[in-house]
Formats: C-alpha cells, structure tokens, sequence
C-alpha cells in the first residue's frame, strides 16, 4: 500500500515469497546458482549454496510446493546453518 513502507534494523532477514519463485534480483544480487526449473541449486540433501554462508530452503530451492515442505525445509536448513556457524568458531 502507498505511503505504508516502514524500516526495521535487523541482523537477519528471511524472505518468504510464496509460489512466487525466487526473486531474480536476490539470485542476481548473491550471484546464486540456479537449477533448469529456475530453483537455487545446492547439493542433494544440503541447503548451502553455491556462495560461502549462503543457505536457501523452501520454494526457493524446492520449487513451489505445500507449506508443509517449506517448514520442513526450513527446519533442515536451519539444522545446516547451525553445523556451519559452529565450524567458525
């Protein structure tokens, strides 16, 4: 809506598009790999991209799908994140 826009300092952001598909811009801007479906590509059973610390899940990298599998992968993901950021440190 007009005029409605609002910002919000954060340390993290996730963006939830729906069935829209990933945002060209975003796998642009994060120089992203993509599948042929135009999903972004990882590793079977993994959730890190092809960029150092960068994670995708849900309709960006399955596709559109239920939200069930959104929140599946999401919990998976965030499984992968957490592995990775302990091996930082």
């Amino acid at each position: 809506m007009p005029n409605t826009q609002e910002s919000i300092p954060c340390d993290l952001l996730l963006i939830a598009a729906g069935f829209l598909g990933p945002e060209e811009e975003s796998i642009k801007a994060f120089q992203l790999e993509t599948t042929p479906r135009s999903t972004v590509k990882t590793e079977t059973g993994c959730y890190s991209t092809n960029q150092e610390g960068i994670f995708t899940a849900g309709d960006m990298h399955r596709g559109q799908s239920l939200v069930v599998w959104a929140i599946s992968e999401g919990q998976d993901c965030a499984e992968e994140v957490n592995a990775y950021l302990e091996e930082l440190q």
